[in-house]
């Protein structure tokens, strides 16, 4: 998952760019990137870390122009250690092209193939961002007239992207010299909101990846980019756009709703808060249903995304709603944890349990989602040690049985603990007393409930059916493979620090 933003202004951007990164920053704190626009010259900057790290005052004042890309990642395709796949990406021809891009390609191996071999182009990163610059830039370059380009030949170029281009993704980019485009992929699976603002009797457009981002800059609101569409802003704040896609139907990522999404935004005409409220109330009568004369004394959220359902839930059974756990929210990252009992200091460094609220009470424990279920396992024994009498475990999203394939970071089918297994088997794994998770049919309505217009969304990581189509099970062998080559490379890497820094303290 990562974040993206675009910007055509009428004074500089530099600052609007790095506050809407730090709104965003919950969408990818691997890496940062603002790219701004002077002219014709294009002014870079980007790194590996959190907003706050990559950018000090001299590399925000190097970023120069009334225009501008900035995106944080989140790394699912390439390498997470390789500052060289920070985003925004460049390319020189034709005109100047720079994009960052939210979501993952699924025929990454095969564009990257067409690069080489047909199209000429060299890809020096692992990254699939790169190859959709490339692919764009390409297309670009076939539509142009000489030096020539306009709205219609961009558009035009962004049909040939979304012909050759399959997965999820949603881009910003500018083209020097002519202006900002911004374009969705024919399922919406990945968000992407659009703002202005008045300046000077001048419009001011905002393209992000949640509205979030509109209200804290101070821009209105206007709508959201439709799946498929492509929108181009020039430098002189004209609006152009265009549908590009020859089907294009709204099928967004449902775990955007559970996880991913800053309670406080709407996308797709979706309040996150809402959703996560009515997965509380489905879950309660669930609950009700199956478990008949429950024994809860108390309902604690797992901060912080599962709040809105377990208060909802309390509400809904008529239980004390009471926070249990404190954030830490200055913890630092844990860069090297070699072994499972650093990783789970590590949970215990960010969440602290408060004793008077477990102490000799029954406890229902309200999690967003259980993924590979060490973090739940450990927040369980942290309730028994805190005093509750019995542990109860609740899940506002279903079970997650399968690889995701669109941007989010658990591509692996054997690193779920859901997959293979029953729930009363996952119970005993997370060593809780009884467990519950909320139906993926009832994880529909509440989203439907937000907004009834909506008829289908991407559930792939639930039900294993993947939206756009070209999903084989050799495709995810191949996905699993990758990973686990990559898991030993960042081991390796990890060891040879541990090394160097051991020789480095042993000289001392």
């Amino acid at each position: 998952m990562c974040g993206i933003l675009g910007v055509v202004a009428q004074t500089p951007v530099n600052q609007l760019l790095y506050d809407g990164l730090q709104v965003l920053q919950h969408r990818g704190q691997d890496a940062a990137g603002i790219a701004t626009l002077e002219g014709r010259t294009f002014c870079l900057h980007k790194g590996n870390g959190l907003v706050r790290d990559v950018f000090r005052t001299r590399n925000m004042r190097a970023l120069k122009g009334n225009a501008g890309i900035a995106h944080v990642r989140y790394p699912t395709a390439g390498n997470a250690v390789d500052h060289n796949e920070a985003q925004p990406f460049y390319v020189n021809s034709p005109f100047g092209i720079v994009l960052g891009h939210n979501g993952n390609l699924t025929n990454t191996e095969e564009l990257r193939r067409a690069m080489y071999q047909q199209d000429l182009r060299h890809i020096n990163t692992g990254s699939d961002s790169e190859v959709l610059l490339n692919v764009l830039a390409h297309e670009i370059q076939a539509q142009a007239t000489g030096f020539k380009l306009d709205p219609q030949k961009i558009f035009a170029a962004v049909v040939g992207v979304q012909r050759r281009v399959k997965g999820a993704y949603a881009v910003v980019a500018m083209i020097a010299g002519y202006g900002l485009l911004a374009f969705r992929d024919p399922h919406g699976i990945r968000p992407l909101v659009m703002g202005t603002h008045e300046m000077n009797g001048k419009t001011e457009h905002l393209i992000a990846s949640e509205s979030v981002a509109l209200d804290t800059l101070g821009f209105k609101f206007v709508r959201d980019i439709a799946p498929g569409e492509a929108v181009f802003i020039d430098f002189d704040g004209n609006f152009h756009s265009q549908q590009c896609a020859e089907q294009a139907t709204l099928s967004p990522c449902i775990f955007e709703y559970v996880y991913f999404a800053r309670p406080d935004s709407v996308m797709d005409g979706i309040s996150v808060y809402a959703t996560r409220l009515y997965m509380g109330e489905f879950l309660a009568d669930k609950l009700v249903r199956e478990w008949g004369g429950h024994d809860i004394d108390v309902v604690i959220p797992i901060p912080d995304s599962s709040r809105p359902s377990a208060l909802q839930l309390a509400n809904h059974l008529g239980i004390p709603f009471r926070e249990g756990f404190v954030k830490n929210r200055y913890i630092g990252r844990t860069f090297i944890m070699p072994g499972q009992a650093m990783r789970k200091k590590s949970v215990r460094q960010k969440l602290n349990a408060i004793g008077i609220e477990f102490k000799d009470k029954n406890v229902l424990l309200v999690d967003d989602s259980i993924v590979r279920g060490t973090t739940s396992r450990e927040i369980v024994q942290m309730a028994r040690e805190a005093g509750a009498r019995k542990v109860y475990f609740a899940s506002a999203a279903p079970p997650v049985m399968y690889p995701n394939v669109y941007g989010i970071d658990m591509p692996s089918g054997k690193e779920l603990i859901a997959t293979g297994r029953t729930d009363d088997e996952i119970c005993r794994e997370i060593s809780a007393d009884r467990l519950i998770y909320q139906d993926l049919d009832d994880l529909k309505r509440a989203v439907q409930k937000a907004n009834p217009t909506l008829t289908q969304f991407d559930c792939s990581c639930f039900d294993g059916q993947y939206i756009t189509g070209d999903i084989t099970p050799e495709y995810l062998a191949r996905v699993e493979a990758a990973r686990i080559g990559g898991k030993a490379a960042a081991s390796a890497e990890e060891d040879q620090m541990e090394l160097d820094l051991a020789m480095s303290v042993s000289s001392m």
